[in-house]
């Protein structure tokens, strides 16, 4: 129908974006604006370690506590000229366009890294919508074609079961770590394949140390008891790097 059609080509018009998760620890981060959208901006900025400048006449209670014991710097005033210089990433979060328009022709000047607040025209990246249960992110994007259908994903993943294996990350990492020391790699297949539902049951029992055993256990054994529920090959065995 012309609907669909018209429908699927303004899907196709949409950029393609390259998911990544960036280290911004240290890195100078500037936020443009001062109201309630700029603020959890600079909650999630701070949570990733970043240094920021915030530029904008006027700002939030929450804004003004963070400047008064220095989590970021207030510059009480409007954007102007030379404010990217040095940035690494650049949140504009104003509602006056002409002001994004002259940040997103410096940012495409300078290459820096620029998202303009429900604005995707004038972004060279978008954030998604986040999951979190302890170190595990999950990151949704609907590439800009509907905040509210991220955020229903983000709160329907939220309630998953399935994300209670991010209480595993711990032990894992653990286990890793020790395969490292000890010069072994073992075949990601095999991995999976040494994962149940007994391994979490233990860290969630608070058992950690006792899960990380059995899971080492049955990483070096030389084969899983029967392939993994949907495997198309046999369990590799883990072997010396």
């Amino acid at each position: 129908t012309v609907r669909r059609r018209r429908r699927n080509l303004a899907l196709s018009v949409m950029p393609s974006y390259y998911p990544i998760y960036l280290n911004l620890n240290g890195k100078r981060a500037l936020v443009v604006g001062g109201g309630a959208i700029a603020e959890g901006k600079i909650d999630r900025l701070r949570q990733a370690g970043a240094d920021i400048t915030v530029v904008s006449p006027e700002a939030t209670p929450g804004i003004v506590r963070y400047a008064d014991y220095g989590a970021v710097r207030w510059q009480r005033r409007e954007y102007g000229a030379g404010d990217l210089d040095g940035a690494f990433i650049v949140i504009a979060a104003t509602n006056q366009r002409d002001v994004n328009q002259r940040i997103f022709e410096d940012a495409e000047r300078l290459g820096i890294l620029l998202n303009v607040v429900d604005d995707p025209p004038r972004c060279n990246f978008i954030a998604p919508s986040i999951v979190e249960r302890g170190p595990v992110t999950l990151a949704i994007s609907t590439g800009g074609a509907s905040p509210a259908l991220a955020r229903k994903l983000r709160e329907s993943l939220g309630e998953s079961a399935e994300l209670r294996w991010a209480d595993m990350a711990g032990v894992m990492s653990a286990a890793r770590q020790r395969l490292r020391e000890t010069g072994v790699s073992v075949d990601p297949q095999h991995w999976q394949c040494c994962l149940g539902d007994d391994l979490l049951d233990l860290v969630q029992a608070g058992r950690e140390t006792e899960a990380l055993e059995s899971l080492l256990t049955r990483l070096l054994s030389e084969h899983t008891a029967e392939p993994c529920a949907g495997a198309s090959q046999r369990p590799s065995t883990a072997r010396r790097a």
